[in-house]
């Protein structure tokens, strides 16, 4: 074995605990988040419940007024009224965030984010040493691309929280799939390092599957956002008509922003993402035409790559319409991203075509990302 052969082997190896390593610092940040959601169901800070309620929107009352009188202050209060802004939205408030208010919530959250940092720091190592080790890209199977993915997704939101925006609670669903995403990469997709075929030789590799990673990340904080649209606005639509939820699903809800707030911020992702996912497409017909002396042919990634960018335009028109704001909008983007997954998972495992490089069986997947 030569010098070069051992290092890149070395590299390998180091490649494999990072990534594992990262795997254990990611489930602390689990156990952590869970902690910052268990403490912030105590508190009664932030409870958005009653200002909901038709008694609460039907109030007449004046507003809060501050008096000063022969140098003290008296306060006169009533509870926050609620009113319908325009058909089909609500006054509503956002949620303090999983903490609830509560201070040792806050701080678990705290940790957790610090826990995140340092796994998101190792997973790169992990990826970084993984491009060493075979001189070029790590993205060419679905084990490289999976780590990639994983770990842009985690940037993401690390980066939202840099910018100060209101996603911490998004940390345990997010943290949760990393998991699962990391333990499917390092099971059953794992494959050992080796070289690109020939095709994939090309400057596009580094800007076409990148840009894909980067749009799947994004794609896949909007889902996780509009998922949690569904399940707030039906909440607020049960309280609103009178009804009761449930205890659970009242301590985990009103801790979330108000359902107007994650419906405008999914949709600003994923509308901020599509020109990307547009060039990604582009990107790729270059390369192919490059590769295979074509620019399009209907191969199957090739095909749910378009059906995927369709799908993200019909929500996108969807969303700017009148009439089909809201839960319509969100089946939409649900479906839009439901159609990315299959594009990677489903057309790799089971689908052949010029993208599958080698057998793709559930022992050893070769297939290249996108």
């Amino acid at each position: 074995m030569t010098l070069a052969a051992a290092t890149n082997e070395n590299l390998a190896e180091i490649s494999n605990v990072l990534i594992y390593s990262a795997m254990a610092i990611y489930t602390l940040a689990f156990f952590a988040y869970i902690a910052e959601w268990l403490f912030g169901s105590r508190s009664k800070v932030g409870r958005t419940a009653a200002a909901l309620t038709p008694k609460a929107a039907t109030a007449t009352t004046a507003p809060a007024v501050t008096v000063n009188k022969a140098g003290g202050t008296a306060v006169l209060e009533r509870p926050k009224v609620v009113v319908r802004a325009a058909a089909g939205s609500r006054d509503v408030p956002d949620g303090p965030g999983a903490h609830g208010g509560d201070e040792k919530g806050d701080l678990y959250g705290r940790i957790a984010v610090s826990l995140t940092v340092l796994a998101f720091l190792l997973a790169f190592g992990g990826v970084l040493t993984r491009a060493l080790s075979v001189e070029r890209a790590p993205w060419g199977n679905m084990y490289e691309f999976n780590i990639t993915f994983s770990t842009t997704a985690v940037g993401v939101y690390l980066l939202l929280l840099a910018l100060k925006k209101n996603v911490r609670w998004i940390g345990l669903f997010l943290t949760t799939s990393v998991l699962l995403d990391l333990g499917l990469a390092v099971t059953v997709l794992y494959t050992e390092s080796d070289q690109l075929v020939p095709a994939l030789h090309s400057y596009w590799l580094y800007i076409h599957v990148s840009t894909a990673i980067l749009c799947g990340a994004v794609f896949y904080v909007g889902a996780i956002t509009t998922v949690m649209y569904l399940f707030k606005d039906s909440y607020e639509s049960k309280l609103v008509n009178g009804g009761k939820p449930g205890s659970f699903a009242t301590s985990v809800l009103e801790r979330l922003p108000a359902s107007s707030s994650l419906d405008k911020f999914a949709y600003r992702v994923n509308a901020a993402v599509f020109p990307l996912w547009t060039f990604t497409i582009i990107a790729g017909a270059i390369w192919a035409g490059d590769a295979w002396g074509r620019y399009w042919g209907w191969d199957p990634k090739e095909t749910w790559s378009f059906i995927t960018w369709v799908a993200y335009a019909g929500y996108l028109h969807a969303r700017a319409t009148a009439g089909w704001k809201g839960r319509k909008a969100a089946y939409l983007a649900l479906a839009a991203f439901g159609c990315w997954l299959f594009n990677y998972y489903g057309v790799n495992i089971f689908v052949s075509g010029k993208h599958s490089y080698a057998d793709v069986g559930l022992g050893a997947l070769r297939s290249v990302g996108f």
